[in-house]
């Protein structure tokens, strides 16, 4: 779906029942399916960013749309990380554990990043490709140059802005989407041509870029909203192609079987209430 009204406020956050929990001393949450449209290995999005104010009721449409197809959502809040792998991969990965390990979800999510989020996603899926079974996009984020800026990221990576901008090709998601490429993990991206906070050009286009110079562009889809900058705007959430992408991915990961090499389950969670 590409029409939409856009939404001038931000909606708040998503109040759809869901669990709350704690791992590697993270907040972090799970949202299930119905009972009867659970399943075993239980098929799951991997959500970013994480925080207090996502996600959000602008994300309610796509929300329920999983939950009705019997895929659970989960997240773990990092802060404000911008996919450092010392600051962000520990805690996801321990999600990852928790969840496979002792409740029972497929061994390969789909990862979802809305905007910074797709810092999160990407630098978690180049660490470990064989973990993800595709990469859904909202105008995502993989150039730190981008957003943030890499004054904003340095403290996130323990360095100055300085260090970071020598080692970007070590860190910047986008330097390295040729991996991802490799690993042929599908993608389905969708940003604004307006978007002048986390720019087209450099972000989801050049993950198509990459994907289409390794060989693979078929096994990514953008979708560019015309006239569209970073909003509220209803066709960003409410896009059947996404979801569709995100549910059939889900899905698929459930029928792999967890890598033997897998670290064991994480013993870090602390249920809260809900």
């Amino acid at each position: 779906m590409s029409g939409g009204r856009l939404q001038a406020q931000a909606p708040g956050a998503l109040a759809l029942p869901r669990e709350s929990f704690s791992v590697a001393e993270h907040p972090a949450f799970v949202m299930l399916p119905a009972p009867e449209k659970r399943s075993t290995p239980q098929p799951w999005v991997f959500y970013a960013p994480t925080l207090p104010a996502y996600p959000d009721e602008a994300e309610r449409w796509m929300h329920e749309r999983f939950l009705d197809a019997g895929i659970a959502v989960a997240g773990v809040d990092v802060g404000e990380a911008y996919g450092s792998p010392d600051r962000s991969h520990p805690a996801f990965t321990a999600l990852y554990e928790e969840l496979i390990g002792r409740r029972g979800f497929a061994a390969k999510p789909c990862l979802l990043g809305r905007s910074r989020g797709g810092l999160w996603v990407s630098s978690w899926a180049l660490a470990h490709p064989e973990k993800a079974a595709g990469i859904a996009g909202i105008y995502p984020v993989f150039d730190l140059r981008s957003y943030p800026k890499l004054d904003a990221a340095a403290s996130a990576y323990g360095l100055t802005e300085a260090e970071l901008a020598h080692r970007l090709d070590e860190f910047n998601p986008v330097a390295r989407l040729a991996q991802l490429a490799k690993a042929r993990l599908p993608a389905l991206l969708i940003s604004g041509d307006q978007d002048t906070v986390v720019p087209l050009e450099a972000n989801s286009a050049e993950f198509v870029r990459h994907y289409t110079e390794s060989g693979v562009g078929d096994l990514v889809t953008l979708i560019v909203l015309e006239g569209q900058g970073h909003s509220f705007y209803e066709g960003f959430f409410k896009s059947q192609k996404l979801v569709d992408f995100t549910i059939a991915r889900a899905r698929e990961g459930a029928l792999t079987a967890p890598a033997t090499n897998s670290p064991s389950p994480t013993k870090t969670s602390t249920p809260s209430k809900p």
